[in-house]
């Protein structure tokens, strides 16, 4: 299961690092940095999420 908050923590992360570029008028470094945590948090979800569909899928030994 995609653990949620770690995603929410990267994105708050980015946001906050795309405001700093902002502030100093760096507006494609802010673009590139919410790009980035944006592609990072779907890959994140999606291996998180095959990963908790595989465990429930296994067959029990037996």
């Amino acid at each position: 299961m995609p653990d949620y908050a770690k995603l929410y923590h990267m994105m708050v992360n980015a946001s906050e690092d795309a405001i700093a570029a902002l502030e100093t008028g760096d507006a494609q470094e802010a673009k590139r940095i919410l790009i980035d945590a944006e592609q990072r948090a779907e890959e994140l979800y999606l291996e998180e999420s095959e990963s908790f569909e595989n465990l429930l899928t296994q067959k029990s030994p037996g």
